[in-house]
């Protein structure tokens, strides 16, 4: 065998680990996205909250 047919054997390999699918990987994926999605609105909520409260505050002086 030369150089060619390992990297060969090594790219099939890989090629064909990759078509397999771990429903375990895709699930904690999910889960990651929606604690980065809960997050990034409770970031929003919270600055909108607090613009409308110095708004307030500042109309009632």
């Amino acid at each position: 065998m030369n150089g060619d047919e390992i990297n060969y054997n090594k790219v099939n390999n890989i090629n064909t680990r990759s078509n397999r699918v771990d429903i375990n990987d895709l699930m904690s994926r999910v889960r990651d996205d929606e604690k980065k999605q809960k997050k990034e609105n409770l970031v929003f909520f919270s600055l909108v909250a607090s613009i409308i409260v110095i708004t307030g505050i500042i109309a009632s002086l």
